[in-house]
C-alpha cells in the first residue's frame, strides 16, 4: 500500500499529466469569406454590430454592409452573443467556451473552455456587468457573479433533467424565461438562482424566446411553432399561426410592436402586434432572391431589426432585407 505522501505525490504526478495533455484552444484562422459563411447571431453593441458563428468567426460592421473579421482565441462554432452594454459582451459556443469583449466586440479573450466536457452552451445572458448566465446542452448551465473572471457550474433539480436549454431571455418584469427540449419552460424570479417548470403548450423542441410587454414572452420552435403569453407564469399561452412548417430558431422584436420570426429555408415572417401574419414581400440587398427560397439562402439562425432593414443570419452569413413595394 502506498504512504500517504507517496500517493498525494503520484496523483499529483498524474493530474498534471493529464493537465498537460489536454488540448488547448486553438485562435480561429482569417477567413475573407466569414461574412457570407455560416453565422448564427447578430446583436447591436452602441452603434455597431457584432456576429458570431462558425469556426470561431467573430464580425463587426458599423452599417450592417461591411463586415469586418477581429481575431478570436478559438476556433468552434459560436452560438451566441450577448452585450450588456456598448463595451461589455460575451460570446459562447461549443467546448464550453466563453469569450469576453471589453471594448464592443474589437478584441476578445477566453474565460472559460471545457472541451473534456463535449458539451456547447447555446446562449448567454446578463443581468448587468458583472451577473450572468450562459446555457446549453444536457442541462448545462453556467453562472459568473464578477463579469466571467470565475465561472461555476449549477447543479439544480432543473439541470439534473439533462434536456438541451436553447434560448433564454429576461421579461420585463425581471423574471427570467428558459427555453429547450421537450417544450422544456421554466422561470426564475431570483435572477436565476431557483427555476420553477411551467406547463408547455407544446411538446416538442422550442428554439428561442423573445420578452414581450411588462411580463410576457413569445417561444418559437420546431415546425413553425410559435406561441404568445401576456403573464408569463399566470396567464395561458395563445398559439400564433405563423402559416407555415418551417422551425423558428429566432425572434426579435420590430418597430411597431411587430415580432419577426427567422427559422429554416430561409423562413422570414412579421407577426402584427395581434399575432396574424403580415402579408409581405422582402427584396435582399443586391441580389433578386427572395426569402424561402430555400436552397441558396438555406436557414437562418436568427434576424435583427437594423436602421430601416432588417438583417437575418444563417447559412449564408449576413444578408440584408428592405420591404419591397407592393
Amino acid at each position: 500500500m502506498l504512504r500517504p505522501i507517496l500517493f498525494t505525490a503520484v496523483l499529483a504526478c498524474a493530474l498534471a499529466a493529464v493537465a498537460a495533455e489536454a488540448p488547448k484552444p486553438r485562435a480561429a484562422e482569417a477567413a475573407p469569406m466569414s461574412q457570407h459563411r455560416l453565422l448564427t447571431r447578430v446583436v447591436p453593441a452602441g452603434d455597431s454590430l457584432v456576429a458570431v458563428g462558425a469556426r470561431g468567426h467573430i464580425l463587426r460592421s458599423d452599417d450592417g454592409s461591411a463586415w469586418t473579421q477581429v481575431p478570436a482565441p478559438v476556433d468552434v462554432l459560436l452560438t451566441s452573443v450577448f452585450f450588456v452594454d456598448a463595451r461589455q459582451g460575451w460570446a459562447v459556443g461549443h467546448d464550453a467556451s466563453i469569450l469576453h469583449s471589453g471594448d464592443g466586440g474589437r478584441s476578445w479573450q477566453l474565460q472559460n473552455s471545457q472541451p473534456e466536457l463535449n458539451l456547447a452552451l447555446l446562449d448567454v445572458l446578463f443581468l448587468d456587468a458583472s451577473h450572468g448566465l450562459a446555457v446549453g446542452a444536457y442541462g448545462l448551465m453556467l453562472e459568473t457573479r464578477d463579469g466571467g473572471a470565475h465561472w461555476r457550474r449549477l447543479e439544480l433539480p432543473l439541470t439534473q433533467e439533462g434536456l438541451h436549454f436553447n434560448a433564454l431571455a429576461r421579461l420585463g418584469d425581471g423574471a427570467l424565461l428558459l427555453v429547450g427540449e421537450e417544450g422544456m419552460m421554466a422561470l426564475s424570479r431570483d435572477a436565476g438562482t431557483s427555476w420553477e417548470r411551467l406547463a408547455s403548450p407544446y411538446e416538442s423542441s422550442l428554439f428561442a424566446v423573445l420578452a414581450s410587454g411588462p411580463s410576457g414572452a413569445v417561444v418559437a420552435g420546431l415546425r413553425g411553432h410559435a406561441f404568445r403569453s401576456d403573464a408569463v407564469g399566470t396567464g395561458p399561452w395563445q398559439r400564433l399561426d405563423t402559416g407555415s412548417v418551417q422551425s423558428v430558431f429566432g425572434l426579435a422584436a420590430m418597430p411597431g410592436g411587430r415580432v419577426g420570426l427567422a427559422g429554416l429555408n430561409a423562413f422570414l415572417e412579421m407577426l402584427d402586434p395581434a399575432g396574424r401574419v403580415e402579408t409581405q414581400a422582402w427584396r435582399r440587398a443586391g441580389a433578386s432572391a427572395t426569402p424561402g427560397t430555400g436552397p441558396e439562402l438555406g436557414a437562418f439562425s436568427h434576424l435583427l431589426a437594423w436602421r430601416g432593414e432588417v438583417l437575418t443570419v444563417g447559412d449564408s452569413g449576413v444578408q440584408r432585407w428592405t420591404a419591397a413595394p407592393p
